[in-house]
């Protein structure tokens, strides 16, 4: 055990160390969830259909990548412990096992399930017209996904060796690259006369499929960064990189094995909110559509930053794991929940007060009628009030997941998150949605509000426990030497 020092213990010390990995995290997931906030603005002057499609399309399109995303972002706990415990060997296996289950994945599970979409979104019962955009989208983003697998491996390799700077860079980077494409690619050479913007001479106006070709662009050129490093001579100089390429079986089965739990609790929630929206809110019809994913847009750059918070905690956790001390590990998780929750906190305050005007920002687009953007309004006016009910709760459950994560505490969080989401976002929602039909679209609005409270709870009392001290991931010297021979 290593002696207690008086930094360590420091508050300001604790806070300093948080926020050194946690600002770039946060960069990178605010940057990534404008460059979503401005892409859906440009969609948004198409019309409402188009909005409605693009969040149905992302929803699902996300619901299917996240079930190897899932699985890869425990190498972010396998690479943060091992450097906790100054095992550079062990840095690089787990490294390249990400990568080749990345490769792996995309290939037998993604292709096949990107060829499917076009019939599950024919069977949701939207406008035709809603249908085949929402079609487009979605498989535009999961045949194109192979760039975003392999940029989550990566992105997760630079959070474990804590230099997440690498990844806000390239993120930037990636995001103006997709907004620029975006413009060009949504627009061609139509432009937007309405704001007084020309066209691309040439290019074909691509709509909604054109946004969705721009991310997988932009996508590409975030991977593009940290490959390069991931690759070149400096992590090869102090991880061995490069003599670590060939497939690492026992590496990979491990995290499968730690990273499945992690991945049905990303898949699972994905999905019941892609439900929830398409199915039970979509029941309602396009201005409902409409109205909740502008909600939703809000809700991203709310939750992204987040999120970035729950990353930070994961290798922090990880680190002071790996190095034998969960006091410490549990002090910096304290502090990045704190930071979280007063974020996230004032985000629902604002959602609260300025929720009419804000929801107007998406549906004044200069193709949509008066009296259908006075309902979009109206509507997702309501469900502002239901997000800013639980900003607080959301950022609990982020936080401490990513905590939990960290110390290798993935199956229990899995499980009960599986088991909530869907007995209350889909079971509740359906029942709302059945034997209260007067609060329309709201109610299964009502039931992801319950169901985010809910789960943070379970997560601060799993947190609080304390059985994620006890949880070994890597191997001890002994075990490593036995499978070296």
């Amino acid at each position: 055990m290593q002696a207690t020092t008086t930094d360590d213990l420091s508050t300001r010390g604790a806070v300093a160390e948080v926020w050194r990995i946690a600002w770039p995290t946060v960069l990178t997931m605010v940057s990534y969830t404008i460059m979503q906030f401005v892409d859906a603005l440009m969609v948004a002057q198409l019309g409402p259909v188009e909005v409605a499609a693009q969040g149905n399309g992302g929803v699902w399109s996300w619901a299917v990548i996240f079930s190897v995303v899932g699985v890869l972002t425990v190498v972010n706990t396998f690479v943060s412990q091992a450097v906790g415990a100054r095992r550079p060997h062990e840095v690089a296996r787990y490294a390249w096992a990400g990568v080749w289950l990345a490769l792996a994945a995309y290939a037998v599970i993604l292709v096949p399930l990107g060829l499917l979409l076009p019939s599950a979104f024919a069977l949701m019962g939207h406008s035709p017209r809603t249908t085949e955009l929402e079609s487009q989208y979605a498989t535009v983003l999961v045949f194109g996904s192979v760039v975003t697998v392999l940029g989550k491996s990566m992105s997760h390799f630079f959070f474990g060796i804590q230099r997440p700077r690498v990844i806000a860079a390239a993120a930037i980077a990636g995001n103006v690259v997709n907004v620029a494409l975006n413009y060009a690619l949504i627009y061609g050479e139509e432009g937007l006369p309405s704001f007084g913007l020309p066209g691309i001479p040439g290019m074909a106006a691509m709509g909604v499929r054109g946004a969705a070709i721009a991310t997988v662009i932009g996508t590409a050129v975030e991977l593009s960064v940290p490959l390069a490093l991931f690759l070149g001579r400096r992590m090869d100089r102090e991880y061995g990189i490069r003599r670590a390429w060939r497939p690492d079986l026992a590496a990979m089965r491990d995290v499968v094995r730690l990273g499945t739990p992690a991945s049905l609790q990303q898949g699972s929630e994905i999905l019941t909110w892609a439900i929830f929206m398409s199915v039970l809110v979509g029941r309602f019809g396009d201005v409902a559509l409409s109205a909740g994913w502008s909600t939703l847009r809000y809700m991203h750059l709310s939750f992204m930053p987040a999120v970035g918070f729950g990353i930070a905690a994961t290798s922090l956790v990880g680190r002071h794991i790996g190095a034998g001390r969960p006091d410490l590990a549990a002090s910096r998780a304290r502090i990045a929940l704190a930071i979280a929750v007063a974020y996230m906190g004032a985000c629902g305050i604002l959602m609260l007060v300025f929720r009419g005007p804000m929801i107007s920002v998406f549906a004044s687009g200069a193709r949509t009628a008066p009296e259908v953007a006075a309902q979009v309004v109206e509507a997702g006016a309501s469900f502002m009030v239901a997000a800013a009910f639980f900003q607080v709760f959301d950022a609990v459950g982020i936080v401490l997941l990513g905590a939990l994560r960290g110390a290798g505490d993935t199956l229990w969080p899995g499980i009960a998150t599986v088991i909530l989401s869907w007995s209350i976002i889909v079971g509740g929602g359906w029942l709302l949605v059945e034997r209260a039909p007067d609060l329309g679209p709201l109610g299964p609005w009502i039931a992801a509000s319950a169901y985010i409270a809910v789960l943070s709870l379970v997560l601060a009392v799993r947190w609080k426990r304390g059985a994620w001290r006890t949880i070994r991931v890597l191997e001890t010297p002994e075990e490593e030497a036995a499978r070296a021979r």
